[in-house]
């Protein structure tokens, strides 16, 4: 199956990717901050939910990619590393997020579901998806469709363990990030330089 060594590289990709300010984890943060804990929470599970939505849609969609046509894995994978282009160049023009401060009135249930309608309906997830995971698949080793599965897994696990970080340290972090407009500067630069080295590795893969 997929080589450890690959998993390591691939799982500190998606830490980075995940830790690099975003709607979705300043939506966890501005939760917790405002309402605590268990809100953030609820908020991440949401969240991390609606993942495994695009995990199954994209493992199924890559894995005929892979069996049926060198020309639409050949257009996928240009697709793919234009993408993670624009996402860099996105990410090194970005300055600092603007984190809000008013109270929500979203009862547990609703901040729950909120996570989960954010995610399924965010068609740039699944693009994410498309462009991100093959390059660390390969048919040599398998299942393609098992092998995207394993690897949606490692980036929901990657996702709750850095949303969840953010969620229980909302207070601190949350002053830390409305002060510090360098430190949000200093992530989005990070997350470019690693969007820029996936797109490198997906112009050089092969089917």
């Amino acid at each position: 199956m997929i080589p450890s060594d690959v998993l390591v590289t691939y799982f500190i990709a998606c830490i980075i990717l995940a830790i690099a300010p975003g709607p979705d984890n300043i939506f966890v943060l501005t939760q917790s901050a405002l309402r605590g804990r268990k809100a953030g929470i609820l908020v991440v599970l949401g969240l991390c939910s609606g993942l495994l939505v695009h995990t199954t849609g994209v493992s199924l969609g890559v894995a005929v990619i892979f069996q049926t046509s060198e020309l639409a894995f050949t257009l996928l994978k240009l697709a793919g590393a234009g993408y993670l282009i624009y996402l860099a160049w996105g990410a090194f023009r970005a300055g600092a997020t603007e984190i809000e401060g008013e109270k929500s009135t979203l009862t547990h249930a609703q901040l729950f579901r909120r996570g989960i309608i954010m995610n399924i309906t965010n068609p740039k997830v699944t693009i994410f998806f498309l462009a991100f995971l093959p390059q660390f698949a390969n048919p040599a080793r398998g299942s393609i469709s098992i092998q995207m599965l394993i690897l949606g897994g490692f980036f929901i696990l990657a996702s709750i363990l850095v949303f969840g970080a953010i969620a229980l340290a909302a207070g601190t972090l949350g002053d830390w990030l409305k002060r510090s407009e360098k430190a949000q500067k200093v992530m989005n630069r990070v997350a470019g330089v690693v969007f820029l080295g996936l797109a490198a590795k997906l112009l050089l893969s092969e089917r």
